[in-house]
């Protein structure tokens, strides 16, 4: 595997704890962490350039850590503890099709 898709792994899961401190400590609530990771994923694929130059394939990837970020903060009450397979396979497990693939 390459090494960079490792730091990205335990980047997400860095971000994901720092999200919820940031909820846990009364500074954001779960649901303005939620909307602003929407906004993000949004503005990732609503971008003039993934409408237009990606693939379904490469859009997903440039939302990937929105959505991933969207679960852990949905699931942080689950407290199993942060794992980058689960939260990934959630992601998967529940991501929309876009206009162009129905």
């Amino acid at each position: 595997m390459n090494t960079a898709n490792l730091q990205l792994e335990g980047l997400y899961l860095v971000i994901a704890s720092l999200t919820e401190a940031l909820v846990s400590k009364g500074v954001l609530s779960r649901e303005e962490v939620d909307e602003a990771l929407k906004r993000a994923e949004q503005g990732a694929i609503n971008d003039e350039r993934s409408v237009e130059d990606l693939s379904p394939a490469n859009r997903d990837a440039v939302a990937f850590a929105a959505r991933l970020l969207q679960v852990a903060n949905a699931e942080a009450a689950d407290r199993r503890g942060l794992s980058f397979h689960r939260l990934a396979k959630r992601v998967g497990e529940t991501k929309p099709p876009y206009n162009d693939q129905m």
